[in-house]
């Protein structure tokens, strides 16, 4: 067993990380920086609840002024003026997500060009290099995880999987659901895509209609929370649990209670607790003091796929960091 050190304001700094006053030209105290967080999660959301708790914490550890930003639902367009309104306050940093390129490249760009700091984060890895954004905080290759994750179903026998999709149109989604495709392909495996809104009636509803039209599924991955989570009320009500397999992209307290009663394959974590943390730490650091990584930061994959791995987060993930 061991014991979880909490950062604190005045430990950070008794480490020499944070300054109480900046002498160097141009860089501040902690304090007085101002980073804003716009991405596309609302915190209500399970998974971003996590990033959001990863920001909070952050900025009570460095004592910086920190936003975060969300549009209410899943919406580039809205992200997009939220990022402009944003760059508008002139922040001493920027945390954004990536999902949709092409609606939000106009916002971004006038980020960089303002000379704005930005990371990007969960999302948009190569999108957020092209715009000219560059680091990223988040999952390696969101394809890639897809890749292993459909290896490893394959590995198991699972060649007939529905990849319910909560937010099509979400870069970062779209390259799971591709992902577990071709990385079942090399089995002779098959993945289709079932798009689902975010509401858990839709999702049960759309699901349960899918797998009575495809008998032959296998398996049903959600691409986060927002399908896991009902998706688990549904095969315990219908008891599907001896019928069809069920994995998910990402952790929450239903999630891995239902890998801990030995339910549900696994939960991929992509520790995005981090993904909220790092990047306004770094932020700071870049204002107070001038420093920034040169090297994308990877939190994920992890495959959170054992009753005993499930147990051990828990407690995590009740304190909401995990």
């Amino acid at each position: 067993m061991f014991e979880r050190i909490k950062f604190v304001p005045a430990a950070v700094a008794a480490l020499g990380l944070l300054a109480g006053a900046a002498s160097a030209e141009g860089l501040k105290a902690a304090a007085d920086v101002k980073i804003a967080v716009v991405v596309h999660g609302n915190s209500s959301d399970a998974y971003w609840s996590v990033v959001k708790r990863g920001v909070d914490d952050a900025a009570a550890a460095t004592g910086a002024q920190v936003q975060y930003i969300a549009p209410q639902v899943f919406d580039s367009v809205e992200q997009a003026r939220l990022i402009e309104a944003a760059v508008a306050t002139k922040p001493d940093g920027l945390v954004i997500s990536i999902p949709d390129k092409d609606a939000l490249a106009t916002a971004v760009k006038s980020a960089v060009d303002a000379g704005i700091p930005v990371v990007n984060i969960d999302s948009g890895e190569p999108e957020g290099a092209e715009l000219g954004v560059p680091l990223y905080v988040g999952t390696t290759s969101e394809y890639k995880a897809g890749i292993k994750a459909g290896e490893k179903l394959a590995a198991a026998g699972i060649l007939k999987v529905a990849c319910i999709n909560h937010e099509v149109g979400n870069i970062s989604l779209d390259q799971r659901c591709q992902g577990i495709a071709d990385g079942l392909k090399a089995s002779n495996g098959t993945s289709e895509v079932v798009a689902v809104s975010q509401d858990p009636g839709d999702v049960t509803r759309r699901v349960e209609a899918y797998l009575a039209s495809h008998p032959d599924t296998q398996a049903v991955f959600a691409t986060g929370t927002a399908g896991a989570n009902p998706l688990i009320k549904y095969f315990d009500e219908q008891d599907l649990w001896s019928k069809y397999k069920l994995f998910t992209y990402d952790l929450g307290p239903e999630i891995l209670q239902s890998v801990a009663d030995g339910k549900m394959g696994f939960g991929i974590d992509g520790q995005q607790y981090l993904m909220g943390y790092l990047p306004v730490v770094l932020l700071v650091q870049n204002a107070t003091h001038g420093l920034m990584v040169q090297n994308n930061i990877y939190t994920g994959p992890l495959f959170v796929d054992s009753p005993e791995k499930a147990k051990a987060i828990q407690v995590l993930s009740k304190e909401g960091t995990r």
